[in-house]
């Protein structure tokens, strides 16, 4: 299928997509991290049985995975969609990688819930992070979309706490936020991830987190 912006080897894409007609496509905790372990186990050269995650831990797996695909470099799942940072490493890697997660999800979806047809909205969408400026406003924007669940209108409202939105995100644990920027133990999900050189990098870590704080407040402070 032609795409409008080509995924080329060695670059990093925005991935996105929602559910069809805009539905809930995580409902409980059980699907957040059914798809969270279809982020890691699809992420693989060799074939994997998928019927039964549920007693399979990413530490599990890590010496049967074999070489990624892809690189994950961020993500963040809310109830409706999902976003996705995603750097193409062979060719073909992403679109391969996306057709066996949204295949998975959806058959353990339908299945779960009693329901068949589509449950995305058509093909996931890209975008190109084609320079460390635009990466760092994808990092911001991927990671904040938890403080809509807390405030839904805190972009306009002047009233909303901003540290508590902050504590909010940082905190939410289906997103790659706190694998960047927590000092806590590391998770088992952070599996996921192989974390962007850029972002990781230490002189760089400081000045994307001070992004993600002035994003927080920037229509505050046009308020």
């Amino acid at each position: 299928m032609y795409r409008k912006t080509a995924l080329s080897i060695g670059e990093t894409y925005h991935l996105y997509n929602r559910g069809v007609e805009k539905r809930q496509i995580f409902i409980d905790t059980q699907d957040y991290e059914r798809f969270l372990k279809l982020l890691f186990f699809c992420n693989s050269e060799n074939k994997v049985e998928l019927r039964d995650l549920s007693d399979i831990t990413f530490s599990d797996f890590l010496n049967e995975r074999g070489k990624n695909i892809v690189n994950i470099e961020a993500f963040c799942l809310m109830p409706n969609h999902f976003h996705i940072l995603i750097k193409e490493i062979e060719d073909g890697g992403i679109s391969i990688f996306m057709k066996k997660v949204s295949t998975a999800y959806s058959m353990y979806f339908n299945k779960k819930n009693n329901r068949s047809g589509a449950l995305f909205g058509g093909t996931f969408k890209s975008s190109h992070a084609k320079s460390n400026e635009y990466l760092r406003y994808l990092f911001s924007y991927i990671h904040l979309n938890p403080a809509k669940l807390l405030d839904p209108e805190w972009k306009n409202n002047i009233k909303t706490n901003r540290e508590n939105l902050y504590r909010f995100c940082e905190e939410y644990r289906y997103s790659s936020f706190q694998d960047y920027i927590s000092n806590k133990n590391k998770r088992d999900i952070s599996h996921i991830l192989t974390k962007n050189q850029y972002i990781e990098n230490s002189d760089n870590k400081n000045t994307i987190n001070t992004d993600v704080i002035e994003w927080l407040n920037f229509d505050q402070s046009q308020g």
